[in-house]
């Protein structure tokens, strides 16, 4: 369902076809320069000429490291200073590198180019709302296209100039007559209940917000907004005295999004009586939301540009949003620029409920960067502040399995079920299945396979702990038949994954079902293309049914790939002699279990 909302909202988008703004005028410039983007590469510290710099840009705008394209399109503009398309994108590198000053500075040159008008009158609009000018803000704001997402974010921006300049009723009624697709219900609803609240009128905020929690159809398609709008419900009853009111909110939340810090952090705050703060009190709080409702309906992968250019927009209005900074920092992380990550982690405000899931995501991103010593005091330091925090040892565990200290990962773990107690409940079940990992590289099986039992126990449709379990009994060879029906189980539930459909041709190989494992393996490696162990894998299985050729090629691409180095003589020894007759073939080959634990799935 989000999948399909979030495709509908994104298609056509004016500020998405912005971020492609056409080149045609300056790519002929470089290409007669004898330039060619695609094998060039820079000297950053050396580019003295307009197709150098124009490249050099380019490619660091696509790497999104926006400070060098900004860098370069500032010495591009030096060497062609009327190229229009330079400006354009000099002004939009700088807004998504968080330079909205300068790029606003750009933009009121623009302002009149209509290629980039939807990108100029945002920004100028939320310059003017920053400032106190909402009358300036208002006549930026002058949409009239018939894009639904534009039309949305443009009436929503002139409402909240409204409510800075003082006339709540006429924004109230620019957002209650928002007319529009399905999908803009959660946007209207959620901008009304705020800003009723912001105006002091209670009974239409409690309304509206309540419409926007009970919206699950939209909550899955935006739910950033979804979880503000649960804040915000809580955060009004609270402030009105009804305080299980409030907490109602909460738990509703609670079944849209488990066990989600923030809500938890304001329940605490509830309960013990305290006076909470609503987040949005004024038109640019407001403003800002707009973009990151947005932006977070939108954030998904290939529309990462897009998002980072909500997001800073947002952020040039509201720089303390916790929310704001965490999804900033995500993106920053899929890039692969672990460092601007940490920066904006570090910029949420200590006093914010959110702050704990900064501190969790700078741990895990620290080990990134290579100072895992570092990331593990600092986890270490989060688990003594607050020992009942389960999650603080998820991110600690993962580090620990990164740099392959299994000891300290299964001791990590027997401390986070002794704070479970005896009533785990489904949410543990994650402590349960990483300590029996660790436990399994340990060679303590013993004690690993009643982990994997209990995790299965607390979630039994979970399909890591289902192909865990089921390989690792296939290569031990116990339990087969119970073992191949846990991975087929796998598979059927998550049938796009590599790894588990490797697992499930491992699985058949290891039963000496050749043909079913080639079909299974060719799968998998269609699915996860560069793998190492897959192509070893089906380098094996390709042996077996008497394709030597294609056998040989695989283990050579699995080579190729980085194997672990405990693999790599193993590999080699197949490539010079191939496999040994099956009567022969005694030892195991010990691969690792497909689907062992990545990044990706222990993030908190």
């Amino acid at each position: 369902m989000r999948q399909s909302l979030v495709s509908r909202i994104l298609a056509g988008t004016a500020l998405v076809l912005l971020l492609g703004v056409a080149q045609t005028s300056v790519a002929l410039a470089a290409a007669a320069a004898g330039k060619t983007e695609e094998a060039e590469s820079f000297d950053l510290t050396a580019v003295d000429s307009f197709a150098g710099a124009y490249l050099a840009a380019r490619t660091a705008e696509a790497d999104r490291d926006y400070g060098n394209a900004v860098r370069f399109y500032r010495k591009a503009l030096e060497l062609a200073p009327n190229e229009l398309e330079l400006q354009q994108r000099l002004m939009i590198t700088l807004l998504m590198n968080g330079e909205f000053d300068e790029g606003a500075k750009i933009a009121r040159t623009l302002e009149k180019d209509p290629a980039v008008e939807r990108v100029t009158s945002v920004t100028l609009a939320f310059q003017a709302i920053r400032d106190g000018d909402y009358d300036d803000a208002l006549t930026s704001l002058k949409y009239q296209g018939p894009n639904d997402l534009d039309r949305l974010m443009n009436q929503l921006l002139v409402a909240w100039a409204n409510f800075g300049n003082g006339k709540s009723k006429e924004a109230l009624a620019l957002v209650k007559d928002l007319d529009g697709p399905g999908w803009y219900d959660i946007f209207r609803n959620y901008n009304l209940g705020i800003m009723a609240a912001a105006a002091g009128d209670i009974d239409t905020a409690r309304s509206a917000l309540t419409d926007t929690i009970t919206d699950r159809n939209g909550g899955a398609t935006a739910p950033d907004t979804f979880a503000r709008a649960v804040m915000a419900l809580a955060t009004l009853e609270a402030g009105a005295g009804n305080k299980q009111k409030a907490l109602d909110a909460l738990s509703a939340g609670d079944e849209m999004i488990t066990n989600y810090a923030p809500f938890n952090a304001l329940r605490q705050a509830i309960e013990a009586g305290k006076t909470v703060e609503p987040a949005v009190k004024t038109a640019a709080q407001g403003a800002a939301g707009v973009l990151f409702s947005i932006g977070g309906a939108l954030n998904r992968e290939g529309a990462e540009d897009t998002v980072m250019l909500y997001l800073q927009l947002s952020r040039a209005l509201d720089k303390d949003a916790a929310d704001t900074l965490i999804l900033l920092g995500g993106i920053a992380e899929k890039a692969e620029q672990p460092e601007k990550a940490i920066a904006f982690y570090r910029d949420v405000p200590a006093a914010s409920p959110m702050r704990r899931i900064s501190e969790l995501q700078l741990g895990l991103t620290l080990a990134l960067t290579g100072k895992v010593d570092e990331a593990r005091k600092h986890l270490q330091a989060l688990i003594a502040s607050d020992p009942q925090d389960i999650r603080s040892y998820l991110a600690y565990g993962s580090v620990l399995s990164d740099a392959k200290d299994y000891a300290a990962m299964a001791e990590n773990y027997d401390r986070a079920v002794e704070i479970i107690g005896a009533r785990p409940v489904r949410n543990h079940w994650s402590v349960f299945f990483q300590r029996g990992i660790a436990y399994e590289r340990l060679k303590k099986w013993d004690k690993a396979e009643p982990d994997f039992n209990k995790a299965l126990e607390l979630n039994p449709e979970q399909p890591q702990v289902l192909n865990y379990l089921g390989y690792s009994w296939v290569d031990m060879n116990r339990n087969l038949q119970q073992g191949l029906e846990m991975i087929k189980k796998a598979v059927e539930l998550r049938p796009d994954d590599g790894y588990i459909v490797d697992s499930l041709g491992w699985a058949y190989y290891r039963l000496g079902r050749f043909d079913e494992a080639v079909v299974e393996l060719e799968r998998a490696i269609e699915l996860k293309a560069g793998d190492a162990t897959i192509n070893d894998h089906l380098g094996d299985a390709y042996w077996r049914v008497g394709r030597k050729l294609e056998a040989t090629y695989q283990w050579k691409r699995a080579l190729a790939s980085e194997p672990e180095e405990t693999e790599v003589p193993k590999i080699q020894a197949k490539i010079d002699k191939g496999l040994p007759p099956l009567e022969a073939d005694a030892a195991k080959i010990e691969p690792k279990p497909a689907d062992a634990p990545k990044k990706d799935d222990k993030k908190t």
